[in-house]
């Protein structure tokens, strides 16, 4: 009896120790943490490197493209990557305006300044000397633009003839292609702004050398196509620097059918692209060429020549309706 009241007496304390961290949950969690942020780094890495693979392979690719343009003496039109399907001009964001200075050159009444928003213009140039002023602010962009040696410009009775050409060591577009060089892009929009403080308007035409493409084929591409697109690219990226729509006349391809060089025609200067800055009076009578002409205008010295009027030519269109009617 006093054996049991001994044990009974005895009390056995058992101390249990508990671990408290950061709330009682324990640190796995930022050890899966820690695994997660370097797995996803590991995927930057990865992703990073592909894209400097592909960067690779695209400029390898148009490297390639550009060396086997010509064979035999004839071209093939290269595949633009990433250029939308159909279309030889690629729809790319206009870039931002690089840095300017305040430094600038003045001729005659208009100060030539690196950012051409900035130039004081005349609204119309109509003589020698208005169109010889407007050359050389040309001539002092394309010299910024690092194409002062692809550029020529002629003062003609009818404008400023600009030509924009090729040489041995720069060209104005990809080869065989409309696509446009990066420094030919950045002048033609550099002159944007310049064309859209005048009222001149203007001509352009697309000239190509005189090396045909490989496919002949009814609906390939030709000389005539292939001028008449980067024409049309011209305009646009003159349009892109801010120039207004209705500056532009006339868009045109004339292929190889009017060499500068005429003593060989695969010459770098035949493939250009030419902007005719017309006067006033030119550009009225151009225009009149494919309208209708509400003023007689001399044919030659002493010879007046005119079309019908429009009531006229209303009455003339509405015979032939009624004789269509009647068959």
């Amino acid at each position: 009896m006093a054996n049991n009241n001994k044990q009974h007496s005895e009390a056995v304390v058992k101390r249990v120790s508990r671990k408290h961290d950061d709330g009682g949950h324990g640190g796995s969690w930022k050890v899966a943490f820690a695994d997660f942020c370097l797995a996803l780094m590991c995927l930057f890495l990865v992703l990073w490197v592909l894209a400097a693979r592909d960067k690779e392979q695209l400029e390898e690719s148009l490297r390639e493209s550009s060396a086997s343009m010509l064979e035999g003496g004839e071209r093939r039109i290269p595949d633009p990557i990433g250029a939308p399907s159909g279309s030889l001009i690629p729809r790319e964001p206009i870039p931002s305006r690089g840095e300017t200075t305040s430094n600038s050159k003045h001729i005659g009444n208009t100060d030539i300044d690196p950012d051409p928003a900035r130039m004081r213009l005349k609204s119309h140039y109509d003589s020698a000397s208005d169109l010889q002023e407007l050359a050389l602010i040309l001539a002092r962009l394309s010299e910024q633009s690092g194409l002062a040696g692809n550029l020529q410009t002629v003062v003609t009775p009818y404008g400023l003839r600009v030509m924009l050409h090729d040489t041995d060591r720069e060209g104005m577009f990809e080869r065989g292609s409309a696509v446009p060089s990066e420094k030919f892009k950045q002048l033609l929009r550099k002159m944007g702004p310049l064309f859209a403080q005048i009222d001149n308007q203007m001509l352009i035409v697309g000239h190509t050398d005189s090396k045909p493409f490989l496919s002949r084929a009814f609906g390939a591409p030709s000389n005539w196509s292939l001028s008449s697109n980067r024409a049309m690219a011209a305009r646009v990226q003159l349009l892109e620097g801010g120039m207004n729509p209705h500056s532009v006349l006339q868009v045109v391809g004339m292929a190889e059918r009017a060499p500068l060089d005429t003593q060989d025609s695969t010459a770098g200067i035949n493939r250009r692209i030419e902007l005719l800055i017309l006067t006033t009076g030119q550009a009225q009578m151009v225009a009149s060429m494919f309208g209708v002409p509400d003023k007689v205008a001399p044919l030659i010295e002493g010879v007046d020549s005119a079309l019908p009027d429009a009531a006229q030519i209303d009455q003339l269109r509405r015979q032939f309706r009624a004789g269509a009617g009647a068959r």
